[in-house]
């Protein structure tokens, strides 16, 4: 009985472990998953992390800074003075020497330091947040190619895996008619063609199928990627072919608001950027004031007994206040905010021929879905045309009307045609997200407290 339990729970343990390997997705939660999980979009992610830091680091600058010195010596030979020896009653003119100090001194000291004016730190303020504000836009940029990117490489497995289907289901039927023939053949019913011809149909179709199995695993894996998980992983798709391939009519119809575009919000950032930097130049010329106080205390001994309470130690302290102002830089200054108005100017010219290139992406991804709507509707319309005609000289061959080379052309067009769909499917899939893209449908914004 134990060993009966043994097994059992073995094979429920096996059992698990093959459907935990098995992860299945919609395309949605694909797209979800690989906001999270993408390596891409972790790296983003991290941009903004830095971007936070680096907005703090800037803040600290002006805030108090506190440091501290531990200053020990050992003089291990003293250096030696000389001074008149008159002052000793020796001989006027000549000089005694003599050794200043003790041996061993050690001190120790605290500063704060306090920044009181700065025009730049200023600027270093907002322009540490533009950073953050360029940051956070990149990482929606990168999560809206995440998405286009997974919604292709998810149309790109569910092609695979119809192609596969569809050859299934053509090396079936060529089989029946290869089987028949043969036999017709073998009664000396037909001649030999007929049987090569069905032959030569059947081998194609079986490294068709060989070549389409590997180019479904070829698709897994660069969907595993896009989704940030190990490229080995067996998933299964949720969503069919037909269900993505649906006309995205409404975001034809749509007037595309350039503001909302993620390639203009960056866009913008550059120029607020080289607009604060033209700002921080101009503040270099503003003065400095800096404040500081410091406390210390000191001691000397010929032999090393700091640590000895019975010795005294002598305090110090300093307020101080610096005060730099800038007079003149023989034109480094004025040439280097000329630099960043050019640099503003730049980022302006930039700004324009980015909303016209918006303009222009949009009318193209508009002109690339409607030929994709146009194109799946007309292959719809042949591939039944197709159909027909195949199964017409089906129907002929097996009557003798029509011979093998027709049936195989009739065959070979129909097999064109039902590749020609599964294409045009997966543009209208591919096509709809690139206007999406543009569009921002999925606005993808970082909100932060």
């Amino acid at each position: 009985m134990i060993k009966k339990l043994s097994i059992l729970i073995l094979l429920v343990s096996s059992m698990l472990s093959q459907a935990q390997e098995k992860q299945s997705f919609s395309l949605e939660e694909a797209i979800s998953f690989a906001i999270d999980s993408n390596y891409t979009a972790i790296n983003a992610r991290r941009d903004i992390a830095k971007a936070i830091k680096q907005k703090w680091e800037t803040t600290a600058s002006g805030l108090p800074q506190i440091s501290a010195v531990v200053d020990y010596q050992n003089q291990l030979r003293q250096p030696t003075s000389f001074i008149p020896a008159e002052f000793f009653g020796g001989e006027p003119g000549t000089f005694a020497p003599v050794v200043f100090g003790t041996a061993q001194n050690a001190s120790a000291t605290a500063t704060l330091n306090q920044l009181i004016f700065d025009g730049s730190y200023l600027v270093g303020l907002q322009a540490a947040k533009a950073f953050l504000d360029f940051s956070e836009n990149a990482n929606e940029k990168t999560q809206l190619e995440v998405r286009k990117g997974v919604i292709n490489a998810y149309g790109g497995v569910l092609v695979a895996q119809e192609s596969i289907a569809i050859v299934d289901s053509n090396l079936v039927t060529v089989k029946k008619n290869l089987d028949e023939t043969k036999i017709i053949v073998e009664n000396g019913l037909g001649e030999e063609e007929d049987a090569e011809q069905l032959q030569i149909t059947y081998s194609q179709l079986l490294n068709q199928k060989e070549n389409a199995v590997r180019l479904e695993k070829i698709a897994i894996q660069l969907l595993n990627l896009a989704i940030g998980i190990d490229v080995n992983t067996d998933i299964v798709l949720t969503d069919t072919l037909e269900s993505l391939a649906i006309p995205g009519l409404g975001l034809v119809d749509t007037t595309p608001n350039v503001e909302q575009n993620i390639d203009y919000k960056i866009a913008s950032n550059l120029i607020e950027q080289r607009s604060l930097e033209l700002k921080l130049e101009r503040s270099r010329a503003l003065p400095s004031l800096r404040g500081f106080i410091n406390f210390g205390t000191s001691a000397g001994r010929d032999r090393f007994d700091f640590f000895d309470s019975d010795q005294q130690w002598f305090a110090s302290s300093i307020l101080g206040f610096t005060l730099d102002v800038p007079i003149f830089s023989s034109g480094a200054r004025s040439a280097r905010t000329q630099q960043a108005k050019i640099a503003l100017d730049q980022a302006e010219t930039q700004m324009e021929e980015t909303q016209q290139q918006i303009t222009l992406d949009f009318e193209r991804a508009k002109s690339d879905h409607e030929l994709a709507i146009d194109t799946y509707n007309t292959s719809q319309s042949n591939l039944d045309l197709a159909k027909r005609i195949e199964q017409k000289n089906q129907v002929k061959f097996r009557e003798g009307i029509a011979t093998s080379f027709e049936l195989r052309q009739a065959q070979t067009q129909l097999y064109t045609t039902q590749d020609q769909l599964l294409q045009a499917m997966l543009n209208m899939i591919t096509t709809k997200a690139e206007l999406e893209t543009i569009l921002n449908t999925p606005d993808y914004r970082n909100t932060r407290n």
